[in-house]
């Protein structure tokens, strides 16, 4: 596993805000990419990313959503909380350094959103009223990762999966599988 530190140096090398989000592209294609996520969304709320990096995510589904969405993240490496916290000064207390594995949340949230490959799902789930897990990937090189078949993951986890989707964009060489558990 990967330290917070690593995480840093890959993400900070840039001022791009998707690249300090661990994505490559255009903006066009983190949305192709990302937007895909607010579909998972069945009311006005509080969403809490987990593994936020610098924020854009949480920032990117509170404009995309058609509801109010109030955005909170969560974050182990410091020093990208430390850029999420300035990016986004109107909600720098929203933004907290914390793993996983040990963080507890200050309230339940309606919608916490992680990804696949984060450890201590069943921990995370109990955090807010829908889970949203996310795996996404590009095709644009034989090299490049897949999005993995997130429900059928969750689901072989022995969880009740409420709902998924599955979004490829040919246009931006781009997929996202999203699967959703309600509690």
């Amino acid at each position: 596993m990967r330290t917070p530190s690593e995480f840093e140096q890959a993400y900070l090398r840039t001022d791009d805000p998707r690249a300090q989000s661990g994505f490559r592209g255009s903006a066009e294609r983190w949305e192709a990419a990302r937007r895909p996520i607010v579909e998972a969304l069945d009311a006005d709320g509080t969403f809490l990313d987990v593994g936020c990096a610098n924020g854009l995510l949480m920032e990117s589904v509170a404009a995309w959503s058609a509801g109010e969405i109030e955005p909170y993240g969560l974050d182990f490496a410091p020093g990208l909380v430390e850029v999420a916290r300035a990016r986004l000064p109107k909600w720098a207390d929203r933004i907290w350094v914390g793993d996983a594995a040990s963080w507890e949340p200050p309230f339940r949230f309606d919608f916490v959103h992680t990804r696949i490959e984060i450890p201590g799902l069943d921990r995370v789930r109990r955090w807010g009223r829908r889970l949203i897990v996310t795996s996404d990937g590009s095709f644009s090189r034989p090299d490049s990762p897949r999005a993995e078949p997130v429900a059928d993951r969750l689901r072989d986890q022995g969880l009740d999966v409420a709902g998924e989707l599955y979004h490829r964009s040919d246009e931006y060489q781009v997929e996202i599988g999203v699967a959703w558990i309600d509690d």
